[in-house]
């Protein structure tokens, strides 16, 4: 199926609206009263419209095999569930929805009930609902379609923010000017706090616990203390550097040879183990003194869906697969295998049980000074980094396809990555090909036209933008 961004957005305002009325409904039925279940005060639910948009995006390729999708779209949604619970009781502190209450839940978020019935709306969305939207989609004159979608995306910005100010208890949030203006400074101010004051009213009376001021946090004053910014960032640089090394000694040990498992030009960084770390940190961290089970399950979920996302998501940027599980058994489509994911799970109880507290205690002992300066300093080389290695991969996939430098940029990329450093770097990179397609789609050898976006003529929007055959090829660019 081809999608545009616009028609992306389109469903994530679709599917949004579609999931507050469900929620609406049975909030509605079971307190007996109206309750708008929104994060924000417009009528939409932005969980829905982002688990629709992540399955349309990367589970294309199991809808031909309705039992994987069905899995598929268990699995994601389910974990996006998690994450938005976690994400949110990390904002403030509370839960925002409980379901402790309900047989197989896990961590009060997630339960066998709600991962079915999201199997279930998952498949009927992809294979029903999807190409009807499009269609009324469509059916707007070019330009009305593209307000439309942008005066949903100012709104729905305006509404996140003055919802966010609910959530944090964000009275004083609009801005002084000079004392010239200071008539309507006041006015502002006061029109404000009359919004954030009725958003906070409306959100008290659907999260009633939400609501309640969290706990004061104090201060110790040691650098990269808790889980902020600057220790997430260092457990980034440091696990995407371990995670290359470990990576580097696996193969020598399984294949005999040193071989490169660097995802950047400059330098031994595996970025995926790095935002791995920062991710199962920042979600977990909390959950250290639970059992081993409960994190070695929330491990294998994540671990799974996070390694698929990222298969997906480099094939359909750079045109590559960078692995492929095909043979290794109760794989799915190539890009993950119960094995690996059990692998995931083992791995967040070593992290958060034994390797991430004494790390995090090291972390703190540098000093205050030197550490923030040194974060910044780091962070804007990793950050050249990987925009330096996006530009070469890109390249590297261009070559390939025969299409010569022609911007400056472009001919940078030429001389200083040309094939020969790529190769060394990404030995195990394998271009996306027929031959690749067939052999992880088994017998649907005819599923040449497996397309995730459609290319926007005037949008200039060119990510993943369309297959090309070339030759014997298929290449996504």
């Amino acid at each position: 199926m081809y999608y545009t961004m616009y028609e992306l957005a389109w469903l994530f305002f679709a599917y949004s609206f579609l999931g507050w009325v469900l929620e609406t409904i049975v909030g509605t039925i079971n307190r007996k009263r109206f309750v708008n279940r929104g994060f924000v005060s417009g009528p939409i639910c932005l969980v829905y419209g982002i688990a629709a948009v992540i399955m349309s995006v990367f589970l294309w390729e199991l809808l031909d095999n309705l039992p994987a999708l069905f899995l598929g779209c268990s699995i994601v949604a389910t974990v996006i569930e998690w994450l938005a619970g976690k994400t949110l009781e990390r904002l403030n502190q509370k839960k925002w929805w409980d379901y402790s209450g309900k047989k197989w839940n896990f961590d009060g978020y997630i339960c066998l009930f709600y991962s079915l019935l999201w199997g279930v709306l998952g498949v009927a969305a992809l294979k029903v609902a999807n190409p009807v939207l499009v269609s009324v989609y469509q059916l707007l004159p070019g330009v009305a379609g593209k307000i439309l979608i942008w005066g949903f995306l100012s709104v729905t910005a305006l509404d996140m923010a003055v919802s966010m100010a609910a959530v944090f208890h964000v009275k004083q949030t609009v801005p002084r000017v000079s004392r010239w203006h200071r008539k309507l400074a006041v006015w502002t101010r006061g029109f404000g706090l009359w919004i954030v004051d009725k958003v906070s009213g409306r959100m008290s009376k659907a999260y009633p616990a939400v609501m309640e001021n969290a706990k004061a946090v104090e201060k110790e004053g040691r650098f990269a203390e808790g889980c902020g910014f600057y220790k997430l960032f260092w457990l980034f640089f440091l696990g995407s550097f371990l995670g290359d090394i470990v990576e580097t000694i696996f193969c020598r040990i399984t294949m005999g040879q040193w071989i490169s498992r660097s995802s950047l030009v400059w330098g031994p960084f595996s970025i995926v183990w790095g935002l791995a770390l920062v991710i199962a940190t920042a979600l977990m961290y909390k959950d250290k003194d639970k059992p081993d089970r409960h994190i070695f399950m929330v491990g294998t979920l994540l671990g799974g869906a996070y390694e698929y996302i990222c298969s997906v998501f480099t094939e359909i940027v750079f045109g590559k697969v960078f692995w492929d599980y095909s043979g290794i058994p109760f794989n799915l489509g190539g890009r993950i295998n119960l094995l690996y994911c059990f692998f995931w799970g083992i791995a967040a109880v070593v992290w958060i049980k034994i390797l991430y507290p004494p790390l995090s205690r090291l972390i703190e002992k540098i000093p205050k000074k030197v550490g923030v300066l040194l974060t910044w300093i780091l962070a804007a080389f990793m950050a050249v980094n990987m925009i330096v290695s996006a530009g070469a991969l890109i390249r590297y996939d261009s070559r390939g396809k025969g299409i010569p430098a022609q911007s400056g940029w472009e001919r940078y990329m030429d001389a200083h990555f040309g094939d020969e450093v790529m190769n060394r770097i990404y030995p195990k990179a394998v271009e996306v090909s027929l031959d690749t397609k067939e052999q992880k789609d088994g017998d649907q050898t005819n599923k040449e036209q497996t397309p995730l976006l459609k290319g926007t003529e005037n949008t200039g929007l060119d990510i993943g933008k369309k297959v090309k055959k070339s030759g014997t090829k298929v290449v996504v660019f």
